[in-house]
């Protein structure tokens, strides 16, 4: 039988080595249709960069004497045709500018990309909901500006319903959007903590993020970026409950699952620690320790895990980076940019607020995320 099948003479013989070949081409293009779709968005993303996360350029921009100065000096840039005259309405259309910009690459990227750019983009607006949530909770009036805020047309649907309804009312709302069960169930306690109802909802996007599928070649890194967002979470998590006085079981609840360095053991250890610089400490021999160690100095004098986190953030860039590096045939530059976009956005909204209340550089620049070096 087989002296038939491999006689070059015989039909199935061409028809085995057929088969091969099709096989082989097929194992080829694979991957080569997913280096095609990426290597025209990748080029232009290095060509764009971020320069608001640098200081050179976010020094030149607080230093503007006022708003109008600081929305002339943006709109010079080809990247920005900002609007308004108030600060809300230019921090408006900076928010405007991060949504086109992920649109734009939505449009220009793979399709086999634009789940994940929905679960982005359904990111930044999940702190809308939060803050929503939480001064709901907390009997606070909340200021119905946050609706024009909002990008997703269910994000806006979902923050007039909380607008609308009574208190006891809001875990049917959480079960209606899709929310787990475990955040309405912190919502439903008599005292709602606050820390618990951000770490909840923040794995809800962070198991989005998990489960959204990407392009061939590109899950690993997909992983290794969620992987280190919940690294970044977990850190602040434990910093501000220790910072909060929080006991060990409290902590525990705190728990986002597994991140890119942080395992489950590590977690319990740190929850375990008696104050802010043991769980830094505990980090030695990860990224993220030189980055704290750097900045503990500056928390002792301010007693404030703002100064913490920011010198995480600042890591984070770094960090994009690397995957950047890492995986630049594929989807590394994609996530590098529209991170560092992100962060850009917020630097510049807070310049601009800063520009127009008056304060000095050397107020506005403690606050923003600029890379290192």
């Amino acid at each position: 039988m087989f002296e038939f099948i491999f006689d070059p003479y015989n039909y199935p013989f061409w028809v085995f080595i057929a088969a091969i070949i099709i096989g082989v081409l097929g194992g080829i293009s694979r991957p080569f249709s997913t280096y095609v779709s990426f290597a025209y968005p990748n080029a232009k993303y290095e060509a764009m960069g971020n320069p608001f996360v640098t200081d050179k350029e976010l020094s030149r921009i607080v230093e503007s004497s006022d708003l109008t100065g600081l929305k002339d000096a943006l709109n010079a840039s080809k990247d920005y045709d900002l609007t308004g005259e108030s600060t809300f309405d230019v921090q408006q259309s900076l928010d405007d500018n991060l949504i086109q910009t992920i649109e734009l690459m939505r449009k220009e990227g793979s399709k086999k990309m634009n789940d994940f750019f929905d679960t982005y983009i359904e990111k930044l607006d999940i702190h809308l909901i939060k803050n929503s949530i939480k001064n709901k909770m907390d009997d606070k009036k909340i200021d119905e500006e946050i609706l024009e805020k909002a990008t997703l047309p269910k994000t806006k649907t979902f923050l007039q319903k909380i607008l609308d309804s009574e208190k006891p009312k809001i875990p049917e709302l959480l079960k209606e959007y899709g929310f787990e069960k475990d955040i309405i169930d912190v919502v439903s306690e008599e005292t709602v903590d606050f820390l618990m109802v951000d770490t909840t909802i923040d794995k809800h996007i962070i198991d989005k993020f998990r489960q959204v599928k990407v392009p061939y070649k590109c899950e690993k890194a997909k992983q290794k970026f969620v992987g280190t967002l919940v690294d970044i979470i977990t850190i602040k998590n434990i910093l501000r409950a220790k910072q909060l006085k929080y006991d060990t079981e409290s902590c525990t609840k705190l728990y986002m699952g597994e991140g890119q360095n942080i395992a489950s053991w590590k977690f319990k250890e740190m929850t375990e620690l008696d104050s802010i610089s043991h769980v830094i400490s505990s980090l030695e021999g990860m990224s993220y320790y030189d980055s704290l160690k750097n900045a503990i100095e500056d928390y002792n004098k301010e007693n404030s895990v703002q100064v913490l986190e920011n010198a995480l953030n600042t890591h984070i860039l770094k960090l994009m980076e690397d995957i950047s590096t890492q995986n630049y045939v594929t989807i590394g530059p994609t996530i590098r940019f529209i991170v560092s976009k992100e962060f850009e956005i917020e630097n510049l909204k807070i310049a601009a607020k800063g520009v127009t209340e008056g304060l000095s550089s050397d107020i506005i620049k403690p606050l923003l995320t600029m890379e290192a070096g």
